[in-house]
């Protein structure tokens, strides 16, 4: 039940930061926005402010916004004065940044997790020797369980991950590795092995080996305000490039279409990940707000980026798609969607059947 109600209360509040980012692009172009609701369904609470009404509505999961002349019906007899205030009416580039905020507001709000999570700590690895592979290059050099591994050719190492990201990049080369060992630092020079390993992806990768495993001990490490900027910045780059990556090799079936998950697999990872702690958690959400940012933007119809496509189709022929063909591609495009809905569900569900 944990894992559950975090869930959605997670995904409840990624929907409504996507949905605030329209809001808020909107109203800053002068579009009249009629409401905006936190939930759906009917609203248990709604107050009028200004020309907008906000809404507070039974299903507590998301959100929307509706903009005054979205919809065919309502750009009947309008009046002149309102024209501008109308979603329809205004240009090309100011309806593309309306549509596009939402996504941005998804990946601005990882970063700003991320950014949280560097000043409270990012649990990682402690580079320390646990064991040795047996005729190793460690082995054969000198290093023993317990060595910390404090700087690989000049260049300082914090984390076990550090020190892999080093190593890999380094196959048949030479590495000058300094380690803490009984209080004295040691300085051992060893040649990496080399060898073919597979991606998340499924690619095939040459890395480079020096056969030693973590001890399994984390730590904490916090970073200052501007470290810890440029720190989630790079953390959010890479969610987006591992999200799209993902999606591209989905489409080439470089991975299975069984990996593919739905709301059931994130019940289960959310618990997951609050159980190993809340930095663990916060981490998790800002990896599902890029991946609801990114996948928001495919050219799909009924999704942001199939908004995004009908826009640049404007822009090409100089008029948009008649209403008839907007409904028409509109309908491929759920039916498109329930489809991958389906599939998410039916991989969840022989997930749990162990299958």
């Amino acid at each position: 039940m944990t894992g559950l109600v975090l869930a959605v209360i997670a995904l409840g509040v990624l929907i409504v930061v996507h949905e605030l980012g329209h809001f808020i692009a909107a109203k800053s172009l002068g579009i009249l926005v009629e409401k905006f609701s936190i939930g759906f369904g009917p609203a248990i609470y709604s107050k009028k402010i200004g020309e907008t009404e906000y809404a507070l509505s039974i299903v507590p999961l998301g959100g929307y916004v509706k903009l005054f002349g979205e919809d065919e019906e309502s750009l009947k007899d309008i009046p002149d004065h309102l024209k501008n205030r109308a979603f329809t009416f205004r240009s090309l580039k100011e309806r593309a940044l309306v549509v596009i905020a939402g996504p941005f507001s998804n990946i601005i709000f990882a970063l700003f997790l991320i950014y949280i999570v560097s000043l409270l700590g990012f649990p990682a690895l402690l580079p320390e020797v646990g064991s040795i592979v047996p005729n190793s290059p460690a082995e054969r050099v000198g290093l023993k369980p317990g060595d910390i591994i404090i700087e690989v050719n000049r260049k300082s190492i914090k984390t076990w991950q550090d020190l892999v990201s080093i190593i890999h990049k380094n196959p048949d080369k030479d590495l000058i590795i300094k380690v803490k060992r009984d209080g004295k630092v040691l300085s051992f020079k060893i040649h990496t092995e080399s060898k073919t390993l597979r991606t998340l992806f499924g690619e095939k990768k040459r890395v480079g080996l020096i056969g030693i495993v973590a001890s399994g001990r984390t730590i904490i490490y916090r970073l200052n305000p501007v470290e810890g900027f440029f720190e989630a910045l790079k953390r959010t780059g890479e969610m987006i490039y591992l999200t799209i990556l993902g999606i591209i090799k989905i489409i080439e079936r470089a991975i299975p279409l069984k990996t593919i998950g739905g709301p059931i697999l994130i019940v289960q990872m959310a618990k997951q990940q609050a159980q190993s702690g809340i930095i663990n958690f916060i981490l998790f959400t800002a990896l599902i707000s890029v991946n609801l940012g990114i996948i928001n933007l495919i050219p799909i119809p009924v999704l942001d980026g199939g908004h995004l496509l009908f826009f640049a189709i404007e822009g090409i022929r100089g008029r948009p798609l008649s209403v008839r063909n907007r409904e028409l591609a509109q309908q491929i495009g759920l039916f498109i969607l329930i489809l991958i809905m389906i599939l998410a569900f039916y991989n969840d569900i022989m997930r749990l059947a162990g299958r």
